[in-house]
């Protein structure tokens, strides 16, 4: 969780949400069973423990983004256990704990920002005088009148949260391709890789993508318009191999778009029975190649029944290009 992939993805406040939870379960123990305090500090402390645990621990394919699942318990722990100490701010213990987790979650922040020099170079700064100088603050904070005591709670707060609030509208604000999207700046990992979106000409889009494994297709004025036309003719305006390949004709055409093979194409659904029962009632206006596309990225998609699919519609229809993506016209039926 705290490796330079993942970190700056979901890290900021983890372990401000781990001290939160144990100190919040500890000025809790004496509630009864059902104070609903301390029984979202157990629910989302579970969240927490066991995604986390799993993430540690897992094998095989992980992307950075599956850490978006951690969110709600970080951020509800952090929030429960953080007013269950200030509740509790007349005694040192609780007062100690507040300034304890402002100062770790501050040297954590300004570690994280290290590892991406360039961006915003003087938020780490920012970050550090006012987190170590709030954090101070809390310490006696019973002491300081009841305005001072919340901006200094505010301004606690402000650390705490500029950093990853940085990353947020960064990711927010960047254009984005492909299906592995980051948080943060390029340089972090950050945001969205993929291929650039079709080849442009002096009269826009020309060239159309296939897409592929990791990325999503492009398509063009013209394509998108002949998804289009009688499309409610038919239960499908296009299928195609896999849902990264079908993902962008459908959200240009606004028109559904079958994905052979689910995901990446090697589920076995529909078989090539189906596909052809399909075909053979009108059901499905174009097949969209893949592959094909000048500038497609990524692997391509596929299995053994999408490729049966694909041969037997290669052998079956003739092949045209448009804005060099390769589609097939299947309104015809089995010839």
């Amino acid at each position: 969780m705290f490796g330079s992939e993942i970190a700056g993805q979901v890290a900021w406040l983890l372990p401000a949400s781990v001290i939160l939870l144990v100190a919040g379960l500890w000025f809790t123990r004496r509630a009864g069973r059902t104070d609903l305090v301390r029984a979202g500090l157990v629910v989302w402390g579970l969240w927490l423990v066991v995604t986390a645990a799993t993430f540690s621990f897992m094998a095989g394919i992980f992307h950075p983004y599956y850490t978006v699942v951690l969110a709600p318990a970080i951020g509800a722990l952090v929030g429960i256990g953080a007013w269950v100490l200030w509740q509790r701010r007349e005694s040192y213990a609780a007062a100690i704990v507040l300034a304890s987790t402002v100062s770790l979650t501050t040297a954590f922040t300004f570690f994280l920002l290290e590892r991406t020099p360039d961006y915003l170079p003087w938020l780490k700064w920012v970050v550090a005088v006012l987190g170590f100088s709030s954090a101070l603050m809390l310490v006696g904070v019973r002491h300081l009148p009841r305005t001072v005591a919340l901006t200094v709670a505010g301004t606690a707060l402000v650390a705490a949260l500029a950093a990853p609030a940085a990353y947020a509208l960064t990711t927010a604000t960047t254009a984005h391709t492909g299906s592995i999207p980051s948080a943060g700046p390029a340089s972090g990992g950050g945001p969205g890789g993929g291929m650039p979106g079709g080849v442009r000409g002096p009269g826009g889009l020309t060239r159309g993508t296939t897409g592929g494994l990791l990325d999503g297709s492009t398509s063009t004025g013209t394509i998108t318009a002949m998804l289009q036309k009688d499309a409610d003719s038919y239960t499908w305006a296009a299928a195609a191999i896999g849902s990264n390949v079908a993902s962008g004709y459908q959200l240009a055409s606004q028109e559904p778009v079958m994905a052979i093979g689910g995901f990446n194409g090697s589920d076995p659904s529909p078989t090539l029975a189906q596909f052809k029962q399909y075909v053979a009632n009108g059901e499905i206006h174009y097949f969209i190649a893949s592959g094909g596309g000048m500038g497609g990225g990524g692997m391509s998609p596929g299995g053994g029944t999408s490729n049966q699919i694909t041969s037997w519609v290669e052998s079956t229809f003739t092949a045209k290009t448009v804005d060099g993506v390769t589609v097939y016209d299947l309104s015809g039926g089995v010839k």
